[in-house]
């Protein structure tokens, strides 16, 4: 496995240059393009200069461009195999320890209309 060592505001601005790049592409304003996601301009061109943007405009603007697979990579579903699941599971435990004999012992609660032996 293969581990960018990229800091926050480095994949900031690489996720910014390719929002940027598929804009330039498609030869869109981002006046246009912040109107069909539904974000202000401010926030889009946060989120190109690479000074940060939500989760939210980042999914807005990626499905203008019909890029939602992006999401996917972002976030594959885990997949565990029965095998796997079987070597992971740990012996199951007691919810509680064994009882003493003293324990198993019914307690008698005195009926409060008898009087007391005296």
């Amino acid at each position: 496995m293969v581990i960018d060592s990229c800091t926050t505001p480095e994949w900031q601005q690489k996720i910014g240059s390719q929002v940027r790049s598929i804009r330039l592409l498609r030869n869109m304003e981002q006046t246009a393009v912040a109107a069909q996601a539904g974000i202000s301009v401010t926030a889009l061109k946060n989120l190109e200069s690479g000074k940060g943007a939500t989760i939210k405009t980042l999914i807005k603007i990626l499905r203008v461009y019909g890029r939602e697979n992006w999401l996917n990579t972002l976030a594959p579903p885990i997949i565990i195999s029965p095998l796997q699941m079987l070597t992971l599971k740990s012996k199951r435990q007691r919810a509680r320890g064994k009882r003493s004999e003293a324990a198993n012992i019914p307690v008698v609660e005195k009926n409060q209309s008898e009087p007391e032996a005296t």
